[in-house]
């Protein structure tokens, strides 16, 4: 989509990162297992669904992602999330079943603003493929720092992950408000769809950027 369209949502000490002249929005639902250092899981927090809406930034040359929202089916995760990372968080109401390789997702944020729901159905449709240096499943997937702007400054927090087993994917998206309910309008059918069965990563805990 084109930048200006989304600028206005993106705090303005970070610059858009543009790909073939437009800025990218992605939504990504997948599962989350988290396990805290050093520290046994903790029940009702450690394995439940998410789905995020971002975006693509700058902040002085680092690259990274900037989310408009993070739903989660966990409501200790998403008090913890926003304490720990000053992120978005929202509780949803989530279901992820599996049908041989086909995923049927649905969530439904639970709070009462604008609505925010995505009922969809996706697979794979190819074999796993590492992106080649310089493409834009790279220049999607090999995002490794988040940033947070607040009353603090920007934040940002390290991820770190080797690179994505992608494969190319199908979806049947019945509902998608996502971007309505973050000021953005989401037109038309996903440009590029791509498809993960699993990745571990690790992050850190955010600091200040100057």
């Amino acid at each position: 989509m084109r930048a200006a369209e989304i600028r206005p949502r993106v705090p303005a000490e970070l610059e858009l990162d543009e790909r073939e002249g437009y800025a990218w929005v992605a939504v990504t639902p997948f599962w989350m297992t988290v396990r805290p250092r050093g520290l046994p899981p903790i029940p009702g927090a450690s394995v439940f669904p998410e789905l995020n809406l971002r975006t693509y930034v700058r902040f002085r040359d680092s690259p990274g992602v900037f989310f408009f929202s993070l739903d989660a089916g966990s409501l200790l995760a998403v008090l913890g999330a926003r304490l720990a990372f000053g992120l978005p968080y929202f509780w949803a109401r989530m279901t992820v079943e599996n049908s041989g390789d086909a995923v049927h997702y649905r969530s439904r944020r639970r709070s009462s603003g604008r609505p925010a729901e995505l009922r969809a159905r996706y697979a794979p449709v190819g074999p796993v493929f590492r992106a080649p240096p310089g493409s834009l499943e790279d220049w999607l997937t090999s995002r490794y720092r988040l940033f947070t702007v607040g009353s603090g400054g920007v934040r940002a927090a390290e991820i770190d992950h080797e690179p994505w087993p992608l494969q190319r994917a199908a979806a049947e998206i019945k509902a998608n408000t996502l971007g309505e309910a973050a000021g953005i309008a989401l037109l038309g059918p996903p440009p590029h769809l791509l498809f993960s069965h699993r990745l571990d990563v690790r992050i850190w805990p955010p600091s200040r950027r100057r």
